[in-house]
């Protein structure tokens, strides 16, 4: 096992553990567990699989869970309160603990819950997808979304660990894999070339689930986020440049419908999008587009956007996001391949060009 620390000021510092067989390890989850009240929040897909596992190193505890329905449609409002429910039922006080057993869905909406409920519950997050152990459990961004915009809905709330058991990936469908290493990706593109190169050196290993493979982009990727978050917990600066693509890919999430595309396929579509408006810009070149490009296409992540939505209605839904001030659309780009840029004020003339050549 591994240990990262992400490291916050006032004592609220908290350890990544990253390995095999960590499910069984009663004593990881214990020490975080403030008191006998417990309540596991967890998918329909996830629970059948490993709740009565972690049921049963919490055998002294007095637990609840909450099964939601599996997916980013449910994220929503109206599911929330399915936990609060639970938690108000059981009668349990704000010394209790949430867990959150799933995907970035889970891990995001127990987050908000354990955020909200009585002003604040501790929380350990358990991430079953990829995505989620090298991104989405890491560094407390928590919430659900609108039919308007995507995490537009939350609060920072950082939870008491994070425990990555590489055991879990072995029941992960091979889209969600990929969808995962969208984000390994863009560790690479936004801050750390030398990790992008190992990456193109090993995608077939990691396509293949490589148990090396996997340990080391997993631990990679998230030192990566463990030191931004640490610099920059509330995304005031140099946060931000972890949502390379994420502008353009929750327009994508949003126009199509919650569900239809895997949040790391409409990530990995939007850093195409941000790479030819990096080129545009004269940042990039023709050469390392293609790389990019390449890169997902490896991953076997989709490139290309969706035909059916127009590019006025890109405009529309990228004018709702956190980054915009003042009305003004703010994206990430990449001023080279492994060096982010801060959110840049888009051109509209320009954008309006990327978007009718790559998605008109």
């Amino acid at each position: 096992m591994n240990v990262l620390q992400v490291e916050l000021d006032n004592n609220r510092s908290y350890p990544i553990y990253i390995g095999s067989g960590l499910l069984s390890q009663a004593e990881l989850l214990t020490q975080h567990i403030r008191s006998k009240q417990v309540v596991i929040v967890s998918n329909e897909t996830i629970a059948p699989l490993y709740l009565a596992q972690l049921e049963t190193v919490l055998t002294d505890y007095q637990l609840a869970s909450v099964i939601l329905p599996d997916g980013e449609q449910y994220k929503t409002l109206q599911y929330l309160e399915k936990i609060f429910d639970e938690l108000l039922a059981k009668k349990f006080s704000r010394n209790a603990t949430l867990i959150a057993l799933g995907g970035g869905v889970i891990g995001d909406m127990g987050g908000f819950a354990a955020a909200c409920y009585q002003r604040g519950i501790a929380f350990i997050q358990i991430p079953t997808t990829l995505l989620a152990q090298v991104d989405s459990s890491v560094g407390g961004k928590t919430g659900v979304n609108h039919p308007l915009g995507k995490n537009m809905i939350g609060a920072f709330y950082q939870p008491q660990c994070v425990i990555a058991d590489a055991d879990v990936l072995d029941t992960l469908d091979d889209r969600q894999l990929s969808a995962g290493l969208a984000e390994v990706i863009k560790y690479g593109l936004i801050r750390d070339l030398a990790f992008l190169e190992w990456l193109e050196a090993n995608m077939p290993s990691l396509i293949a689930r490589d148990k090396v493979a996997l340990a080391y982009a997993i631990e990679r990727s998230c030192a990566n986020k463990a030191e931004v978050v640490g610099e920059d917990e509330f995304e005031s600066g140099v946060r931000a440049t972890l949502n390379l693509g994420h502008t353009f890919g929750h327009a994508i999430e949003t126009g199509s419908g919650y569900g239809h595309y895997l949040h790391g396929e409409a990530v990995a579509i939007g850093t195409c999008f941000a790479a030819d408006l990096s080129r545009r810009l004269g940042w990039l070149n023709d050469i390392d587009v293609a790389r990019i490009q390449a890169i997902f296409k490896a991953a076997n992540l989709p490139i290309t956007p969706p035909a059916e939505m127009a590019t006025e209605q890109y405009v529309d839904l990228m004018a709702v996001d956190k980054k915009n001030v003042d009305g003004k659309i703010r994206v990430i780009l990449l001023e080279a391949v492994g060096k982010a840029s801060l959110p840049v004020n888009v051109d509209l003339v320009q954008l309006q060009a990327t978007l009718n050549d790559y998605a008109g």
